[in-house]
């Protein structure tokens, strides 16, 4: 499969518009195996263009200047080769939001909103009946394993937006992705509602550390699949992020077992999982014997995708 991503020379009365530019890249992206080659056509040019993606349908006949088609040549390329169209442009959009991602962070995926719907629910809930009560503390949520933080940051702007009383802790055992998480908590106005801990998983938290809801998109690839995921995951994601150990849950299990250590009373503990590992986690949760109401919510494409439970005998 070529990967050569040099047009020809056009003629003069055949010059390299925007329109011909798109499509030439979007035949050329589908023949080196993109899912999405028009959108990527579409990314990659605004990209080079330095401009929104709206703006190239605005200006469809209008020929790209050499600056332009040297940049957008190379983003072609790295294209071709399976590098993600978020890594090549910086930034991926997740619940409505713009954030950075770089090479040091998973890029955010859809089927991690419902993880973020089911716990902006539960802080709604929880506001609302500590509101009946005359309750003025706040909510403490916790977020394991942030790596871009899209899961906090995502829940801290809405409950800025809802005028709820939350504050949340986020940790990642790499101080590179912490950083990146950062980022996107200033960009997004919430920096002053997530206290950031670098340090792997509840090891980088004080002992005495009591939160409301534990919240985690946790690695969960066994070892040995990851050089089978498509090559966009495998080449280019960070190991570290995907990594489950030999089963998948070694990283799960060291959840499992120490949550309860910093759960508030009646906690609940959410955790997102691939779909063939949620009856074996499940398994895990009636195992330990400090769960309770475990159930399991599906994502939008109807796959079992969020581990929700109490926690608490």
């Amino acid at each position: 499969m070529s990967a050569d991503a040099t047009p020809p020379t056009p003629t003069p009365a055949n010059e390299w518009t925007i329109r011909k530019v798109l499509e030439w890249t979007t035949a050329h992206l589908k023949k080196n195996g993109s899912d999405t080659p028009r959108l990527d056509a579409e990314i990659l040019l605004a990209q080079a263009r330095g401009c929104q993606r709206i703006q190239l349908y605005t200006a469809y006949d209008q020929p790209l200047t050499d600056a332009v088609r040297a940049t957008m040549r190379e983003l072609v390329q790295r294209r071709a080769q399976a590098e993600p169209v978020a890594y090549l442009v910086g930034h991926r959009e997740f619940f409505s939001l713009d954030f950075k991602v770089t090479r040091d962070v998973l890029i955010p995926r859809p089927d991690t909103e419902t993880l973020v719907i089911e716990l902006t629910e539960e802080i709604k809930q929880l506001s609302a009946a500590r509101q009946e009560a005359g309750d003025t503390t706040a909510i403490r949520v916790l977020d394991l394993c942030t790596g871009s933080g899209c899961i906090a940051v995502s829940a801290a702007k809405h409950c800025l937006g809802q005028k709820l009383n939350v504050k949340f802790t986020a940790t990642d055992i790499s101080p590179a992705a912490l950083a990146i998480a950062k980022e996107n908590a200033e960009k997004h106005g919430v920096g002053d509602l997530i206290e950031f801990h670098q340090g792997d998983i509840f090891d980088a938290l004080p002992k005495d550390s009591r939160f409301d809801i534990l919240v985690s998109n946790p690695p969960y690839i066994p070892t040995a699949e990851i050089d089978t995921l498509d090559p966009e995951v495998a080449k280019h994601e960070p190991r570290l992020a995907l990594d489950g150990g030999p089963t998948g849950f070694t990283i799960i299990d060291r959840l499992v077992a120490a949550a309860p250590s910093f759960a508030a009373p009646n906690a609940l503990f959410l955790m997102e999982l691939s779909p063939e590992q949620a009856d074996a986690a499940c398994q895990r949760l009636v195992a330990a014997a400090q769960y309770k109401d475990i159930t399991v919510r599906k994502d939008l494409a109807g796959r079992p995708r969020v581990l929700r439970a109490r926690i608490g005998k």
